[in-house]
């Protein structure tokens, strides 16, 4: 397999058939010139190249061309282009090695279109090294909620919510541009909340870390994407809470309580290291509908006058399978 510099290299190449000077391509990808060198003998193990009057060049070979679009399929194309690489969320390396890929095969027909594509995607590049550290954490949130989606695998994120770090663990069915109240458009993920038939989105700029779960999903028919976000709750003025005291076995139990009246969860590790959570929460029979739904997740430590109705509550209901 091609390491990911001379993937780069080969993309530079082929985007550039009149050539680039090593120092050109070095500063392209961000490496120090001594290296050019390995890069180039790496990759002609795989395609043809050359060097002509210090410029290396790749030889084009006929049928190389795999897509062929319009005239004006590629300005559509170009003009659409131009329009997400506008939107700062997106400013991405794999945007750019796209817009290259598909400027490659324009050139045989529409040189001038593929020629500003290209310029476009280097662009894009340049931007991207001057913002890299400021959207390393997006980019690789990003890529996660992408192969997440595309293996159907479930993924637990770490996102800030209503100023709190909130950790959720869900389905991702959707990945694209949401409109706001806020006339915004941002990338977002919709998915299902695991333990819950609850369908929430969520910024991905607002994600500080996404790790792929080893639990499979799948995508059910008619879901319509892009929900807007669960307005919080504010005020508990009217509605009669409880100190409730849980100890959770599995953290992402807690999506079971989204859609129920409550204060922030307030966490801690006991001296068995397991973690206790603290929140006033509605007293309801929702509340009681709820922590059945976590089954043995979680465990209702206090306060012992509602541990105590809530196991007569269950007492009562097996009682009726006895």
């Amino acid at each position: 397999m091609k390491g990911e510099r001379v993937a780069q290299l080969e993309l530079l190449l082929h985007s550039h058939p009149e050539g680039l000077r090593r120092s050109e391509i070095a500063r392209r990808l961000g490496v120090h010139r001594s290296t050019i060198s390995r890069y180039i003998d790496a990759l002609k193990q795989y395609i043809d190249i050359y060097e002509d009057n210090n410029l290396i060049k790749i030889h084009h070979k006929l049928g190389d061309d795999s897509i062929s679009l319009s005239v004006y399929e590629s300005l559509a194309f170009n003009l659409s282009a131009g329009a997400l690489a506008s939107n700062s969320e997106l400013q991405s390396p794999h945007l750019a090695s796209g817009l290259k890929k598909i400027a490659v095969n324009m050139r045989s027909y529409a040189p001038t279109i593929a020629d500003t594509i290209v310029s476009l995607a280097e662009s894009i590049d340049e931007e991207v090294k001057k913002k890299e550290e400021q959207n390393k954490q997006f980019n690789s949130v990003f890529e996660v909620l992408i192969d997440s989606w595309v293996s159907g695998k479930m993924v637990r994120l770490f996102h800030q919510s209503g100023g709190s770090l909130i950790e959720t663990e869900f389905a991702p069915y959707f990945i694209g541009y949401r409109e706001d109240d806020e006339g915004r458009n941002p990338i977002s993920v919709t998915g299902r909340l695991r333990h819950t038939s609850e369908i929430i989105t969520i910024d991905i700029a607002s994600i500080e870390s996404a790790i792929i779960l080893d639990e499979t999903y799948t995508i059910p028919d008619n879901l319509k994407p892009f929900q807007n976000p669960r307005k919080e709750e504010v005020s508990y003025d009217v509605t009669d809470l409880i100190p409730l005291t849980l100890k959770l076995f599995e953290r992402s139990a807690m999506n079971s309580f989204h859609q129920l009246a409550h204060t922030p969860p307030r966490y801690e590790k006991n001296d068995d290291g397991v973690t206790i959570c603290k929140m006033e929460v509605e007293n309801s029979i929702e509340l009681m509908l709820r922590l059945i739904q976590c089954g043995d997740s979680i465990e209702v430590m206090g306060p012992v006058s509602f541990r105590k109705k809530y196991t007569e509550y269950l007492k009562n209901i097996l009682a009726l399978y006895a």
